[in-house]
């Protein structure tokens, strides 16, 4: 083979692997994306119900409130309400906070398997 063709068709091959690497790529930049709003849509009807049980522990504890017969169980029932739905609301911010880590990881995970697997060097721990 003359030097012309033998340099076309390494222009050919760089191309197809350079076309196949940005292929993969947007193969993970998709699957990542698709995970991230899946996750996001989950999260958020979480949140929602999570919102709607507040609200219905509120109506609840308006309902017992009028109930009350004196200003000193008034008190007592507002500061029940308030320490219950204070200790509701901060369980479930942490629970939901931890959902949300985990679509973060999952929607990370093609692309850093993508990285692993473009840049081999990442994996291996440095030489001392």
């Amino acid at each position: 083979m003359n030097q012309v063709t033998i340099t076309a068709e390494a222009l050919s091959k760089a191309a197809q692997d350079a076309a196949a690497f940005g292929r993969a790529n947007l193969e993970a930049l998709a699957q990542s994306a698709q995970v991230y709003f899946h996750g996001t849509q989950e999260l958020a009807q979480q949140a929602f119900a999570v919102a709607q049980d507040l609200n219905t522990q509120a109506v609840e504890g308006a309902k017992v409130l009028a109930k009350a017969k004196s200003l000193k169980e008034v008190t007592e029932v507002q500061a029940q309400f308030a320490r219950t739905a204070f200790e509701r609301a901060a369980s479930e911010t942490t629970r939901l906070q931890q959902a949300a880590l985990q679509v973060i990881e999952r929607a990370l995970a093609p692309l850093t398997l993508r990285a692993t697997a473009t840049f081999p060097q990442t994996a291996r721990p440095l030489a001392a």
